[in-house]
């Protein structure tokens, strides 16, 4: 993309931003099929561990679903559902119980209204929006000199980084949440704790080299921005 041959700014900057994204993926998955290996000493299921919580905190209408995959698990809003994958759903492993608890960390932060999830929740059409027009705005206004044009495409750009951004105190807190949670109910013991804690501190390094990357691409598209100017 722009000749990233002959960008010097794509080796100095997109190149470290992904290295850092693999390292990230390669930490959460080793990670997690360690802690995998790990059962709880209380032996509940991760979808057990998960009703519990969302009944504690008076969230009986939030319905749990299996869904296909491997740390597929998110909280759905709009349907009031948590999704456990397969890998985690009926295992009793640390790991398993960890995302379990995380993602009810999530419903909980819906429940009582948390701004950061709040703020991320009505971003994301804008940042839809940023993220498929942005690209082709920027390509069309250097193709064709339009300079208000790749302007546009990276404003719409820069709303990718704010989501990143944003998702950061969200996953941290859910995480937060979830070992709070887990330690305060007795649901893991102990060492059991710890090994959720490197779970879940493995996965939100992934949320970290998305904004690494974000930002990285935003820089590396004003800096080409502000090179073309000066050329013309």
């Amino acid at each position: 993309m722009f000749g990233m041959y002959f960008d010097p700014y794509y080796w100095v900057l997109i190149i470290p931003s992904m290295l850092i994204a693999l390292w990230a993926q390669t930490m959460v998955s080793t990670t997690f099929n360690k802690y995998s290996r790990v059962m709880s000493t209380r032996g509940l299921t991760a979808a057990q561990v998960c009703r519990r919580i969302l009944d504690d905190n008076g969230l009986n209408h939030v319905r749990i679903e299996r869904i296909a995959g491997s740390l597929t698990d998110h909280f759905d809003p709009r349907a009031n559902v948590v999704r456990l994958s397969d890998s985690v759903y009926n295992s009793t492993s640390v790991a398993s119980i960890g995302v379990a608890a995380h993602e009810t960390g999530h419903a909980i932060q819906h429940a009582v209204g948390y701004f950061p999830i709040k703020l991320r929740s009505a971003i994301i059409p804008v940042t839809n929006l940023g993220s498929k027009l942005s690209v082709p705005l920027i390509l069309l206004g250097f193709v064709f000199q339009w300079q208000p044009v790749v302007e546009i495409g990276i404003w719409l750009f820069a709303t990718v980084a704010l989501f990143q951004l944003v998702t950061l105190p969200v996953e941290f807190n859910a995480s937060s949440r979830a070992l709070h949670t887990l330690e305060a109910d007795a649901i893991l013991e102990g060492a059991e704790v710890k090994q959720a804690r490197k779970v879940l501190s493995a996965a939100a390094m992934t949320y970290v080299a998305a904004l690494i990357t974000a930002v990285a691409q935003l820089l590396r598209l004003i800096l080409l921005y502000g090179n073309r100017r000066r050329d013309d």
